[in-house]
């Protein structure tokens, strides 16, 4: 009904406007004025006059939902899947109420790779001092001894975090479509050491204060082409955020800022420095990917950044629905060949599994994964 109530103020104000222009000079000032009362106008804020507080839950137990034993997230009274509109009219507070459930599915999905799993969880930067910003990833005790073959997860691009392909596969499915577990378990039930990237971790958001003022680490020291292609990628992943920030969250109930972590402040980053830190410098002779999405675009940046140090040691690449592009990437004919011989690409399709799909990018071979139901 509010919202209902302000489109109205809205309609009526524009039509009044269409007229006005249709007259003379008197009529036309009135538009101009008219036009500077709009722009005094937050709509933002009339939509929230009626918009209940944004306190959430911090337990899936404080949201009356639990996972049951097909991994599946039901309502603890009713058994009902979860319910996204809870609210009529209000979608900006229940998609804030959906994010907050979204970060404990994150925490709870942690907790199943090194209570289930066995993973431990690994800080980066590796010579972190305390008060500075870090990320981690996830490894199995082997993933750096085993001699003979590790496996590499990396997920696509969004909200999901170390151990999820899909948040909401997650709430709207089960654990085993949208987390990278049953992965892991195969894996390792098959004698592989493993490593679980988590790219999507680039910063640290903390409140905005004179008390507080927080800086990364001194980079003066970087060579100025490297600082330079380092505040670019920040700048516009910042952009991107920020303009998707603006519409999905609008309120925001405390200026906050962002603090990049040292060279993992974005996914391609993130995948550069694991490798330099742990994959290339772990005993397996044969190492394998497994890239979901914009984490397929991730790879061939690693491939193009360390292509000779890559060959040696991958084996295999399992792309799903990668959004890599060999042309804006840059990527060289050797590296295009590579990939041809070594990475298949899983696509969405209606056809059966495994079956050629047609590609326009001249890299590796697409096939189709099992058609959504």
């Amino acid at each position: 009904m509010h919202i209902f109530f302000v489109t109205l103020i809205w309609l009526r104000i524009w039509i009044s406007m269409a007229q006005l222009q249709q007259g003379g000079p008197d009529e036309k000032e009135k538009t101009t004025a008219l036009k500077d009362l709009l722009s005094r106008i937050d709509l933002d804020e009339l939509m929230k006059k009626d918009e209940p507080p944004l306190e959430f839950p911090d337990t899936l137990e404080g949201f009356e939902y639990a996972f049951n034993e097909k991994g599946q997230l039901r309502h603890i009274k009713t058994g009902e899947p979860f319910v996204f509109n809870y609210r009529e009219d209000l979608h900006r507070w229940n998609q804030k109420r959906y994010e907050a459930l979204g970060e404990i599915i994150t925490k709870y999905v942690y907790k199943l790779l090194e209570e289930e799993c066995h993973l431990k969880k690994v800080y980066v930067p590796v010579d972190a001092v305390e008060s500075e910003p870090r990320s981690f990833i996830f490894m199995s005790e082997d993933a750096m001894t085993n001699p003979d073959k590790l496996m590499v997860l990396i997920h696509g691009s969004g909200v999901v975090r170390a151990g999820q392909w899909a948040r909401r596969l997650i709430i709207n499915e089960d654990l085993d479509s949208g987390t990278q577990i049953p992965y892991i378990k195969r894996a390792i039930e098959e004698g592989y050491g493993v490593i679980v990237l988590n790219p999507n971790e680039n910063y640290i958001e903390v409140e905005k204060t004179k008390a507080l003022v927080q800086l990364s680490p001194d980079s003066s020291d970087e060579p100025a082409e490297k600082r330079e292609k380092k505040d670019k990628i920040q700048k516009d992943t910042k952009k991107r955020r920020d303009f998707y920030e603006k519409y999905r969250n609008p309120q925001k109930e405390k200026e906050t800022v962002q603090l990049y972590i040292r060279e993992n402040g974005s996914p391609e980053e993130h995948g550069i420095y694991i490798w330099d830190h742990f994959i290339s410098q772990s005993a397996a002779e044969n190492v394998f990917f497994v890239a979901h999405s914009y984490g397929g675009l991730a790879f061939v940046e690693l491939m193009i950044q360390r292509e000779a140090e890559v060959k040696n040691k991958v084996t295999a690449v399992a792309l799903t629905d990668s959004v890599h592009n060999v042309w804006h990437q840059e990527a060289g004919k050797t590296i295009r060949e590579w990939m041809r011989e070594n990475c298949c690409n899983w696509v969405s399709s209606s056809e059966p599994l495994d079956t050629s799909v047609e590609s326009m990018l001249p890299d590796c071979p697409r096939v189709s994964a099992v058609p959504p139901l």
